[in-house]
């Protein structure tokens, strides 16, 4: 954390004045908004260096191509954080939600972003395909057979045994291998987002109007162009109507085809059509892997919700074409029933899991624990930065923003919330698991009024966003 602001001081010239956390619901990286004397970035923690350097590698080069992506302001000496352009907090899923909202999802607006998107994408597969993959893609340079077979492999630990589904290993590896064949088939020299989906467009105005920028794209690989094209058609949650699919995937291949051919690449529609359908299904795979592992094991709430509405659109897709997976069918159709029965073991309503968090002050006696339980969380905030030895802020709380904007300057702050909420995140997952019902968490600071009431809401509002369990907030030495 201290890097970071050494870091945003060394490119901006100024001190880091405010450092505010963002949610990454799927990634195990920690994002940071820095600002200071009037300039801002987003920064990057990873403990994957190789990671990170894919990313840092990727976003140079695609900027030099004239593609959409954030800049790279700076990397720490041991390039474990990195600084890199802020491109504000409104994604395309994000937008596609607040439309659903309203009762206009897929208006105008979004219709037209979609078609820059998938405009972008195909443009991005041709130019960059002769990145240096053997040295930056991670854990392999190609979406080759080894590859796939990771993928089918995640679907079948990280969520059919996850959800106890019944399924025969050798039938089940049979369909592995006979759709590995089929998907080798495919032209495999493009660049391969491989994580190529709503979430993952960022929208910034633009002369006016909003323009599509992308992120998270570090797993890049080489591989087939359809696979990024079924992630982003084929998004769970968007709900797309498939005529509209059909119709921006006949858009998307007409772009695919103009910049093949500036490229002087011979591009087979026919052939690149009749492989979509095999690529939609090892996407829908993959992704109920991921659903099973953030979700099922992990136990956030977006990932658990997701569950029901995939499986739906992966069994409605094995009835629309014929593919080489008879035994994947039936497991799926058997799932896709459970779930809609609400027979599923994993729920994606709330646990009984209660968790009280509370603020108080050690000038008395921490909160005891009413459940009979015993146990859990007492964190001491004494440490950090006080807000209360300022005039200006003695009256206030840690409920009050001016408060909330002199903490979250403070890069102390955020580490040890850092590690609070991973600890406590650690506690609600297993006991979610195990099915306990009560865990306490308590934060305490002098007076009870500055520092811990901070703290035990920035939890509260994380524990809320993550898991689907019941968190309770008191403050006991400033209730109001």
């Amino acid at each position: 954390m201290q890097q970071l602001s050494a870091l945003f001081h060394s490119w901006a010239g100024v001190p880091c004045e405010q450092m505010t956390p963002i949610t990454a619901n799927g990634s195990g990286r920690r994002y940071f908004r820095l600002s200071g004397g009037g300039r801002q970035c987003v920064a990057a923690l990873n403990d994957d260096v190789r990671e990170n350097d894919a990313f840092v590698y990727y976003s140079n080069e695609m900027l030099h191509r004239g593609l959409p992506v954030p800049e790279v302001y700076a990397v720490s000496h041991d390039r474990r954080g990195y600084l890199q352009q802020d491109l504000g907090d409104l994604s395309l899923y994000g937008l596609l939600q607040s439309k659903k909202a309203e009762g206009a999802a897929f208006d105008v607006e979004v219709v037209s972003l979609y078609r820059q998107v998938l405009d972008d994408l195909a443009k991005m597969q041709v130019l960059c395909r002769d990145l240096d993959f053997e040295r930056y893609a991670m854990p392999r340079a190609d979406f080759d057979s080894t590859a796939i077979m990771w993928d089918l492999n995640y679907f079948k630990y990280d969520f059919l045994k996850l959800v106890e589904a019944q399924f025969d290993e050798a039938l089940l590896q049979r369909d592995f291998e006979s759709l590995t064949a089929t998907l080798l088939q495919a032209d495999c020299r493009y660049f391969l987002y491989r994580d190529f989906q709503p979430r993952n467009v960022m929208l910034c105005p633009v002369d006016g109007r909003l323009r599509p920028y992308f992120i998270d794209y570090q797993g890049a690989r080489r591989g087939a162009p359809q696979y990024d094209v079924a992630s982003m058609l084929f998004s769970a949650k968007s709900a797309m109507p498939q005529p509209l699919r059909n119709e921006l995937l006949h858009s998307y291949v007409g772009s695919f085809m103009n910049y093949g051919k500036e490229a002087g690449l011979e591009v087979d529609e026919t052939h690149f059509m009749s492989h979509f359908p095999s690529y939609v299904m090892v996407r829908m795979l993959q992704t109920l892997g991921a659903y099973g592992y953030r979700g099922c094991h992990q136990r956030k709430a977006y990932f658990l919700e997701s569950i029901p509405i995939a499986l739906a659109n992966a069994v409605a897709w094995m009835e629309q074409h014929d593919l080489p997976l008879p035994h994947v069918y039936e497991v799926l159709k058997n799932l896709a029933a459970r779930y809609a029965d609400n027979r599923e073991t994993c729920t994606v309503q709330s646990s009984d899991l209660v968790v009280d968090i509370c603020s108080f002050s050690f000038k008395g006696e921490p909160p005891s624990d009413e459940s009979g339980n015993g146990g859990g969380f007492v964190f001491d905030c004494r440490a950090l930065p006080n807000p209360g030895r300022y005039e200006q802020y003695k009256t206030l709380t840690g409920r009050n923003k001016e408060v909330q904007q002199f903490l979250q300057a403070e890069p102390a702050v955020a580490e040890f919330l850092g590690h609070a909420e991973s600890l406590v995140g650690q506690a609600v997952r297993k006991y979610m698991e195990r099915g306990f019902t009560h865990l306490s968490v308590a934060f305490g600071c002098t007076g009870g009024q500055h520092r811990s009431v901070y703290c035990a809401e920035q939890l509260a509002a994380r524990i809320k966003s993550q898991y689907p369990c019941q968190v309770h907030l008191t403050h006991t030495a400033h209730p109001e």
